[in-house]
C-alpha cells in the first residue's frame, strides 16, 4: 500500500485527498516538534495556573475575603461555588473554540483562550473585596471565573492536538503526555506561593493583601506563554484538511452523526481523572479545614506528589505507546478507586510521611495514569477535520460534570454527614467506576497496537501495517 492510499474513517467514508497525504506524511522536523511541544506546555501552564489558582484560593483564603457574613463551612461552600462556576463555562467555550479551531486553525484559537484566561486572572488580584463594595464583590467574582471557563474550554484540545499531530504516530503518546505536564505545573506554582505566603506573613496582612500576588504574578505567565505560542506553526494535519473537501462540513454535525460512540464513551471515561484531581489537591485540604486538622500539611504533601507526577506524565505517555492507551488508563483508574478511603484516613492521622506517600500514590500514579493517555488517546477518537471539536467536547463536558460540581456536592456531603468523609467519598467512588465501566467500551487507539493504523483519519496512516486488526477506522490494506 503506498502512502496516498485513503484511510476509512469509522463511517466507513474515505477522506483523505493525495495532496492532503502527502503534506501530513512529509515528518515534523525535530526542531519544530520540540518548539510546538513547548509551546503547548507552556501555554498551557499559563492558562491552567490562570484556572487552578483560584481553586486554591478557595479553600484556603476566599470565604474570608469575599464571603466573611458567613459561618467557615457555609463561606467555603460559597467560595468553592464560585469555582464551580468556571466549569460550567467551559463546555461552551470547548464548542466555540473547538469550532474555530477545526475551521480556522488549532494556532488562533489558542491564543485567544490564553488572552481571555489571563486577563481574567489579573483582573481577580484587583478586586475589590466584600468589606469595600459589598454583594457586588462576589458578583464579579462569579463574571471572571465565567470568562475564565469560556477561555480555558478552548485550551486543552487545542493544545494536545498541536503537539499529538505533529509527532510521529509510534511515539505520539510519550510527546503528546508533555502537554498534560501543564495542570500539575500550573496547580503546583500557586500552591507553592500560596504556601510561602502563609508560612512567612502574618495572617492579616496574608487576608489584606498577600493573597493577591499569586494572581498578580499571572500577568508574567500569559506574557511568557503568549510569545511562545505565536512563534509555534499551524498544524499540518490541519493545513491538510483545509485542503479538503470535509473542511466545510460543520465539525459538530461530524460527531452528532458519525462519532456519537467515541463522544459518549471517550466524555465518560473522562470522568475518573476530573474527579481525582480535585480530590486529592481541594477537597482532603477542605477536609482537613473543616475538621480543624493542619491543612499546611496537605498542602506540602500535595507539593512533593505533584512534583513525582511531573516525572512520572511522560513515563507513562510513553507506555502507552507500547501497551496501549486503554490498558494504562484502566489500570490507573482501579487504583484511584482502591486509593480514595486510604487517603482519607491518612489526612486524619495527620502523619507528614503517611499523609505525602498516599498522595504520591494517588497524583503520581492515579491520577498521572489517567491524565497522560488522554493526550493521545482522545484525539486518535477522531477525524481530523472533526478533532478539535471532539477532544473540546469530551474534554470539557466530562470535566463539567465530575469536577464542576465536584467542590461544592463533595463539601455539601461533608456537612450533611456532620463532618464525615462517607458520603463525600461514596461520590468519587461513583464517578471513578463509571469511567472503569466506559472504558470496556472505548476502542484501543495506539497504531502500535493496531498494527500501525489509526483508528480515524489522520489524514494517513504514519506506521506500515503488519496485518488485519479488524476494528473499523483503520488505514485498509
Amino acid at each position: 500500500m503506498t502512502t496516498t492510499d485513503p484511510v476509512h474513517e469509522p463511517n466507513g467514508s474515505s477522506s483523505a485527498s493525495p495532496t492532503a497525504a502527502a503534506e501530513h506524511q512529509r515528518p515534523t522536523d525535530p526542531k519544530t516538534l520540540r518548539r510546538t511541544v513547548s509551546a503547548s506546555v507552556i501555554g498551557t501552564i499559563a492558562e491552567y495556573y490562570d484556572f487552578f489558582i483560584y481553586g486554591t484560593a478557595a479553600a484556603l483564603v476566599l470565604n474570608d475575603v469575599f464571603f466573611p457574613e458567613s459561618d467557615r463551612l457555609v463561606g467555603m461552600l460559597a467560595a468553592f461555588s464560585t469555582y464551580a462556576v468556571g466549569f460550567f463555562a467551559r463546555p461552551l467555550g470547548g464548542v466555540v473554540w473547538g469550532h474555530v479551531g477545526d475551521r480556522i486553525g488549532r494556532k488562533r484559537a489558542l491564543v485567544f483562550t490564553l488572552l481571555l484566561t489571563g486577563l481574567g486572572t489579573f483582573a481577580v488580584g484587583l478586586m475589590p473585596t466584600y468589606d469595600q463594595i459589598g454583594v457586588w464583590a462576589p458578583i464579579i467574582l462569579v463574571l471572571v471565573r465565567l470568562i475564565q471557563g469560556f477561555g480555558v474550554g478552548g485550551e486543552q484540545g487545542g493544545a494536545v492536538l498541536l503537539t499529538a499531530e505533529a509527532a510521529p504516530a509510534n511515539r505520539r503518546g510519550f510527546y503528546a503526555s508533555f502537554v498534560q505536564l501543564g495542570s500539575p505545573v500550573a496547580y503546583l506554582i500557586p500552591t507553592a506561593l500560596f504556601a510561602w505566603l502563609m508560612g512567612t506573613m502574618p495572617n492579616e496582612d496574608f487576608l489584606a493583601w498577600g493573597w493577591r500576588v499569586p494572581f498578580l504574578l499571572s500577568i508574567f505567565v500569559v506574557v511568557i506563554g503568549l510569545y511562545i505560542r505565536l512563534r509555534v506553526p499551524e498544524s499540518k494535519t490541519f493545513r491538510a484538511v483545509k485542503e479538503q473537501e470535509a473542511e466545510h462540513r460543520a465539525p459538530l454535525k461530524t460527531l452528532a452523526r458519525d462519532h456519537r460512540k467515541e463522544v459518549i464513551g471517550g466524555l465518560l471515561t473522562k470522568f475518573v481523572e476530573a474527579a481525582v484531581f480535585p480530590f486529592y489537591t481541594l477537597f482532603l485540604v477542605a477536609y482537613a479545614e473543616a475538621n480543624q486538622l493542619n491543612s499546611q500539611i496537605i498542602l506540602d504533601a500535595v507539593i512533593i506528589a505533584i512534583i513525582c507526577e511531573i516525572v512520572a506524565i511522560p513515563l507513562l505517555g510513553r507506555l502507552t505507546d507500547r501497551v496501549g492507551r486503554r490498558p494504562v488508563y484502566l489500570v490507573a483508574a482501579v487504583l484511584n478507586l482502591l486509593l480514595i478511603v486510604p487517603a482519607l484516613e491518612a489526612v486524619e492521622t495527620q502523619n507528614t510521611a503517611i499523609i505525602t506517600v498516599a498522595l504520591i500514590a494517588g497524583l503520581a500514579l492515579g491520577h498521572a495514569g489517567t491524565y497522560a493517555p488522554q493526550a493521545s488517546y482522545f484525539p486518535e477518537l477522531f477525524p481530523s477535520q472533526a478533532r478539535y471539536s471532539g477532544v473540546s467536547v469530551v474534554w470539557q463536558f466530562g470535566a463539567m460534570i465530575a469536577s464542576g460540581p465536584f467542590t461544592v456536592a463533595s463539601t455539601a456531603l461533608m456537612m450533611a454527614g456532620g463532618g464525615s468523609y462517607v458520603w463525600p467519598a461514596l461520590y468519587v467512588a461513583v464517578l471513578v467506576v463509571i469511567s472503569i465501566v466506559a472504558l470496556r467500551f472505548v476502542p484501543e487507539t495506539a497504531p502500535a497496537r493496531r498494527d500501525g493504523r489509526e483508528y480515524a483519519d489522520w489524514p494517513v496512516r504514519s506506521l506500515p501495517a503488519a496485518g488485519g486488526d479488524g476494528e473499523r477506522g483503520g488505514a485498509r490494506p
